[in-house]
Formats: C-alpha cells, structure tokens, sequence
C-alpha cells in the first residue's frame, strides 16, 4: 500500500503534475553525467563507440543527441540546460563533466574515476541536493589511464582515491541545492567548502546553454543568450524568456554551443567563439569569449579564495520571468520550506521498527533513483541515414539495430546509472519501477508503458532491450513490475493494468513464437541480462555446436505466465472477458513448468536445475552448474486464494476441469483447505518436494548464502570448477566473487559469485509466496548445518536484512559496501555518504561495478519499506 502521506505539500505537487494543473516535472536532473562514448554519438564505421567520440572530445565537440554534465538540470526536452563547472587554477582543463575510463582502458571495463552522491531529492525535484568531491591537486587523468591500462584482469581497478590527491583531505566539499519555487522557478545554492589544510583557490562557473538542435540541417533558427543587467537570458521559441541570475561579483562569458574545428579536425573555418571557448578562456586566457555578451553557452565565472575549513556560499535562480530574480528572503524561505517539505515526505515513507540509519539508506536510494532519471533522445532511423547537414554515415552502420528503424525516444526514462549506463535497459528499467513506484507511483507506471508503446516495442512484439543492440533478450519481468507498481500503488489502478496488459500479451507471444525453437515449451534466449553467467557466452554457441536449452529462459517464461495470470485476475474482477484469458495463463504455466521436467532440466540426483545443450547428434549434454540460473525456477511461483473460487466461477471451474482430467498437471498445482478461507492452490515450478532440495544449496554457506545475499554463482565452484568441452574447444567456469577475470560482455560485469540485487529481490518475494501457501509448519534449515529450523517466511526476513546489510553499519560501525577502504569507512566526510553499486562482492559484500547503479540496486528500498512485513497473496 502507499504509504505517503496524502494531504502533504510534495504529495499535491504530485497530483497537480499528473492532472496537467501544474507541470512540476518540467525541469529536473534530466542531464546526463555522460553524453560522450555513446551509442547515439557514434557514427564510425566500425562501431566503437568510445573511440569515435572520447572524453577529449567532449569539450570541444557539439553532441547530437543530449547533453551532459555536473549536477545539472535540463527541461523535459532537454532544450535549455544548467550545470556546474570548476576550476582548481592547476588543472589542463575546466571541470565540465566526470572523468572516466573507456570499456578498453579500464582493466575490468569502462568505469568513472570521481567521487560524486545524489544525496536527496522528492518525486517532483522540488528540493534536491548533489554533492561532490574536486581534488585540490591536479587532476590525475593521465596516470588513471596509465595505471589501468598497465593492470590485468587479475589486479584490483586503480581508483582515484589510490593516486593519493585525497590525501590531507585537499579537496573541495561542493553541495548544490535545488528548490521550486514554482514549477520553472529553481532557486539554487551552492556550498563550497575547503576541507584542506590551507587556504584555496577555486573558480566556479554555473552555466547556462542550449542543446544543439540547429547544426544538422533540421532546425534552422538558433536561439540566443545575452547579458542584461548582471544576469544571463536566455530566449528561446518553445521555452520562451529564462533569467539566470546569482549574487553579486560574476563576470559573464559567453560562446557558442559549436564545435572547436580548429582543434579537433585543424580547419580554421569554424566559429571563432566554440564550444570550449569559455574553458580555453579561464584556464589559458584565450580570447576565445564572445565580447559582446552573446551566444548559445554562457557563464558566470566566480573566483573564490577560501580560508581552510571555510565555506563559500553563491546563489542563484533560474525563472521563467521578466522580473528581477529576488536573492534575498524569498530564496532563502523557499529552500527552508522545500528541504523541510522533504523531510516530511521521506519520514512518512520510514517503516515503524526502522533505525536511523536504515531510514538514511531508504533515503539516499530513493535519491539516486530519482535523479537518474534522464532524456533520452534517439531517432534510429535518422542515425541510420544521417542529418541533412552532413554526409551519410557509412552504410554498415545497419549492423547495429537496423531492425529498430521505428524505434524513436525523446522522452525523460529512468535510467540505470547516470554515467556507466546513461541509456534505457528494459529488465532495469522494470526493477527501478518498483522502487519509484513508493514515491512516485504515477510516473513508475507511465515508464512501464512508456517501453511498451508502439514506437518503443518491435512490430513483432520484442520489447528493446538497450542501445548497444535493441534485438538482445532481456528477462521478461515487466509483468512482474506491473503486479507490484500496482499493488504499492493501493491496488486501484485497474486502466493502467488493463493498458498495459494488453501490450504484454503482444510480448508474451513474440517470447513464445521466436524463443521456443522446437515448440517443447522450453525456451532459449541467449545471455538473458546475466552476462558470463554461463562457461562460453550462451548468445553465440560455438558453431554446430547444436542449441542450448535454458533453465532460466524457461523459468523466465513459467514466471511471465503466472504474473499474466496475475494481472488477467485481477482484471476479472471488473471484467469476466479476462476469465478467459486468466485460463490460457494457467494452462500455458502448467505446459512450461512440466517441460522442464520432461525435457531434463531438473537433475533429480543432484537436485538442481540445469541448462541443456542438445548437439547436432541428438545428444542432450547439462551444464552443471550450480548458479542463478537453477535458482531463478523458484521465481515461477504464486498464491490463487480462496477467494478466485468465489468471484471467479468460470475460471474456477475450467481450472479444475484442467487438473482433473490433467493428471500430470498436479505436479506443478498444489492445493490446500484452509477453514475459513476456501481453497487455495500453489502454482510453481518447484514443488514443495523439490524445494527443500534447491534451498539445501541455495542456504548453504558454503555454496550460495554470503553474509550479504544470495550469490550469483555457488562457492563450490572455487575449488571444484565447472569445464566444458564443445566442438573441441574448452570452457571453463569458476567461482570469482569480485571483478570478473573474464572479457565476456566488456568485462565490466560479472555473474560469477557476487550478490546481485535484483535476483535476491526476486528470491525474497518467491519464498515468502511459497511461506504464504506452506504456512509456518514448513521450515528448513537456515543456514545448512546450523541446526536453525525456521520457516520460509523468517528465511525471506533473513535474506531481506542481508541486503539492507550491505549499507548499513555492522556492530563494528562498518558498511560491508565499503569494503576495505579506511576513508570511505570512516572519514565524517565519506562515511554517511551511500554509493549503490551494480553489484557486490560475494565473500566480502563490498559494491563492485558501475558505482551509482540506484537503478535496480535501489530495490533495497522496497525490501527497506516491506522488511518483515508478510506478502498477501490477494
């Protein structure tokens, strides 16, 4: 249920931007922290994308597609932006945007070498607050490159904090807070304090510029900004009048959004004022600054000199009007108002029971998860054939996503980190819903569709999985979502579930039609989001090596049938045309959870479930390994209450019609009496049987339970790895709880041994399903050799606290997501501060990978909200 209180102020801000009677999500943290090395931007002809457009680049180069940089905010449009840059008077360049390593520079993938948190921000971002940490010292952008590209899979990343430019804490504390006024009133603060030991120098630049929408042939008028008055403004068709205004002391640059050919391609014909004319202007004196105050880029440049331990304060609003921009009381009140509006908001969400510090985690992750949400703005097509300005790309760019010409976004989406994956991913996309559905369920369920609308989803049905390669599979969990959002939501939506079912139907047959190569209701699906989960790359089989059939896709499959029934339930309620389908589900459920029995999936001895390659010869050859891929059958689960026998005759009767003269059928639907409560029946993959054997590994210490979750990859492949031969080539699969040692999928992830958020998410909800059914009498033991009996739900609570473990303090007063780091641990200015990794180490817990994935890691929200709260089946 939604737990936010109605009648506070966020909360009618809330409903005034759903209604249309205030566009409160106008502006927001819609800029990407990186626009360069994307897909979108390149447009070689060998489709490398961080070599065609590279941080090098970056200042001196117009995107065409959306803009990047620090801690700044954009229109939903993405036609005006503001953002922060600094200078420390020792760096090469200005500080515009996060520095990071390329997939082939960093040893395990690309990765970004700052230090920067969104420590706060409500639904509508009508207080926000960003924080980062600017090295003093010069920058160390060569040596991080060096370093990196010197170590070797096996080696530890070489971090920032490593060069020692944190050291004596010389470095710049800078907080930026936001606050509404009104819907396009953006009252701002900054903070900059000296956290060194002597006093400092440093130039802070806030900047105002329009997205490049004039260079390519389309749009032919070019908006202009100019100096009034001490303020810059900002005239534009769409957005009309902006004022940008900050205290009193700025000197105002001004450029032009183009880009410095002179640099880049050494043609002297370009503008004279470019893009990185106001860098080349601060840090070298270039006249490279427009003298009559004009342009599509502009500055106001502040020079601090701060005592050591000193704070510097500038303000600064950005409205939408003609009037002077009032500094004073009416900015001050505003801020006071929003942040203690904020705080408001966020303690309605805290649940009883909850510590503090649980209640800073539920916060800061909230936080992340909001201001990842970013404009995405890509027309394929027009990649594809290129801008009416310029030549046509190279026709072999059809390689990639040639079959999503229909695809088009110009949309705000919530992304899965704002700098790693600055772009869309279906499966995360579905998992972030669920965690912004606690704070915002109206735009959680408009992002659902929004993936499902025609020109996301494939003519066939396939929903894009990202921009790297739309076509790839991702799991299938946007029904799941849909039943959550709902539910957090008060189970009152039923027009979004019906509109948003009708779209899965469409996606359930592509899945069923192009992912079942044999029609056994056993299906494929290539790597399925969980990268080099498998000993060879399970998207590209080694030529005639046969086909593999998996345990997940096909567990995948049973779990979509079952949230469709779900949602066809639910909407039989009002609507008995959706008995019929709610039957359809049930039946396929059945088809799919037996075929993994019929087809060898389930390894009775070994009580496990496996994937399958069937050679050209007829031979069926399982994969034994012990990883996520045999647990994910636990996910095909649910609860029909007694309830559906009662309101639901139709369904109720088909369905004992299909058991009863199904007999096989039984193996999969089990049912129960309860007094008072009617019939109800269990549908899942793993029968009570089977189950107590899949939880023997899956709760022993020794193979997948890690003091922080659930491993993606059992510990007994440490000593005992899994080899495979095929086609005479050998493969090898081990346990490797931290980086991966492999380069399958870039190297930056890996799915051998760390603990994964959004399938120990999963774990948690499917047991406490199954304890929902079996009741308090079923219990194992937890863990194994422990002697510990506890029954399914206590088991969930346990994994539940495991995960939320990871970010809060232990007795010892460490955060296990710290790993060994002595600053992060326990420097006042570190410690407090949460960074929600893609993922974490599976002995030690510490966060690995793309370091701000509030994406689906910020799940730890919802298990924060629902911890220990017992799941109704309905």
């Amino acid at each position: 249920m939604q737990t936010v209180i109605d009648d506070d102020p966020e909360r009618r801000r809330l409903r005034e931007a759903a209604s249309g009677i205030a566009p409160w999500r106008r502006w927001g943290p819609y800029l990407s922290e990186r626009a360069w090395g994307t897909v979108r931007e390149d447009y070689s002809d060998d489709g490398k994308a961080w070599h065609y457009f590279p941080h090098d680049h970056a200042r001196s180069r117009v995107f065409r597609w959306s803009e990047d940089g620090l801690g700044g905010v954009c229109d939903q449009r993405q036609i005006a932006c503001l953002a922060f840059a600094f200078w420390n008077g020792r760096d090469p360049i200005v500080k515009e945007r996060l520095f990071g390593l390329t997939g082939e520079e960093g040893n395990h993938g690309e990765d970004a070498k700052e230090y920067w948190w969104y420590l706060d921000s409500t639904p509508t971002h009508s207080w926000m607050r960003w924080r980062y940490f600017y090295p003093q010292a010069p920058f160390p952008y060569a040596r991080l490159v060096e370093e990196n590209r010197r170590r070797g899979k096996l080696d530890p990343e070489y971090e920032l904090l490593d060069t020692g430019v944190f050291d004596q804490d010389r470095y710049w504390e800078i907080t930026i807070d936001y606050a509404k006024a009104s819907p396009t009133d953006l009252c701002m603060r900054l903070r900059i304090r000296n956290a060194g030991p002597q006093g400092e120098t440093l130039t802070v630049l806030p900047m105002l510029w329009f997205r490049n929408t004039w260079a390519w042939g389309l749009e032919r008028r070019i908006p202009r900004l100019s100096a009034v008055d001490g303020r810059i403004v900002a005239e534009h068709r769409l957005l009309g009048r902006l004022t940008l205004a900050g205290d009193p002391g700025a000197e105002l640059l001004f450029c032009d959004n183009e880009t410095n050919t002179l640099r880049l391609y050494a043609d002297p014909d370009g503008p004279p004022y470019p893009k990185d004319g106001i860098n080349d202007h601060v840090v070298g004196g270039a006249a490279t600054v427009n003298p009559e105050q004009t342009g599509t880029r502009a500055a106001l440049r502040y020079r601090l000199a701060v005592a050591p331990g000193a704070t510097a304060r500038i303000r600064l609003r950005l409205c939408a009007a003609d009037a002077v921009p009032d500094l004073g009381d009416s900015h001050s009140a505003t801020l006071s108002a929003r942040r203690s509006e904020a705080d408001d908001f966020h303690a309605a969400l805290v649940p009883a029971g909850a510590s503090a510090d649980e209640a800073s985690v539920l916060r800061q992750a909230l936080a992340g998860m909001v201001w990842s949400y970013q404009f995405y703005n890509y027309s394929v097509e027009r990649w594809l054939d290129g801008d009416p300005a310029y030549p046509p790309p190279p026709v072999c760019r059809d390689r990639r996503n040639g079959g999503w010409r229909h695809l088009g976004s110009h949309e705000v989406i919530s992304m899965p980190d704002t700098w790693e994956y600055p772009w869309f991913a279906a499966w995360d996309l579905a998992f972030h819903c669920v965690a912004l559905a606690h704070v915002d369920a109206q735009r959680a369920k408009e992002q659902l569709i929004l993936l499902c609308r025609e020109w996301y989803m494939h003519p066939s049905g396939q929903l894009p999985a990202y921009e790297w390669s739309f076509g790839d599979v991702n799991p299938p969990v946007h029904a799941w979502a849909a039943v959550r959002v709902f539910a957090i939501d008060g189970a009152r939506d039923h027009d979004f579930l019906e509109r948003v079912f009708h779209k899965l139907l469409i996606n359930f047959t592509w899945w069923v039609n192009r992912k079942d190569t044999d029609g056994s209701n056993v299906f494929e699906g290539g790597f399925l989001g969980l990268d080099n989960i498998g000993p060879f790359d399970r998207s590209m089989l080694p030529a005639g090596a046969g086909y593999l059939e998996q345990s997940d896709a096909t567990a995948w499959m049973a779990m979509y049938c079952l949230n469709m029934l779900e949602l066809a339930l639910i909407l039989a309620r009002h609507d008995r045309t959706y008995e019929d389908v709610a039957t359809k589900f049930f039946e396929h459920f059945t088809l799919i959870a037996l075929a993994m029995e019929d087809q060898g999936l389930w390894d009775d001895a070994d009580g496990f479930y496996y994937d399958v390659l069937h050679t050209p010869d007829g031979s069926q050859v399982p994969l034994r390994a012990h990883s996520i891929v045999g647990l994910i059958p636990l996910l095909g689960v649910t609860v029909l209450p007694g309830a559906v026998e009662k309101v639901l005759p139709d369904f109720a009767a088909r369905m004992r019609w299909f058991l009863n003269n199904r007999p096989r059928a039984a193996e999969v639907v089990s049912h129960i009496t309860v007094p008072g409560m009617g019939e109800r029946h269990l549908l899942s993959i793993v029968s009570p049987q089977r189950l107590r054997q899949v939880l023997a590994c899956l709760l022993d210490e020794s193979e997948f339970l890690s003091a922080h979750g659930v491993r993606a990859l059992s510990r007994r492949h440490l000593e005992h790895p899994l080899t495979t031969t095929i086609m005479g080539a050998t493969f090898t699969l081990d346990y490797e709880p931290g980086e991966s040692t492999s380069a399958l999928f870039g190297g930056n992830s890996n799915w051998r041994g760390p603990v994964w958020m959004p399938i120990n998410h999963l774990i948690v909800g499917a047991l406490k399903r199954f304890h929902a059914y079996l009741g308090d009498g079923f219990t194992v033991e937890h863990p194994v050799g422990s002697g510990c009996e506890l029954d399914l739900g206590a088991v969930a609570d346990d994994l539940a606290g495991r995960l939320i473990g990871l970010f809060t303090r232990g007795a010892d007063g460490r955060r296990a997501c710290f790993g060994e780091s002595a600053r992060l641990q326990q420097h006042p200015d570190w410690r407090d501060r949460l960074l929600f990794n893609e993922y974490f180490h599976g002995d030690t817990g510490a966060g690995l990978g793309a370091s701000h994935q509030t994406g689906w890691t910020g799940l730890v929200a919802d298990l924060i909200v629902n911890h220990c709260r017992p799941w109704s089946p309905g």
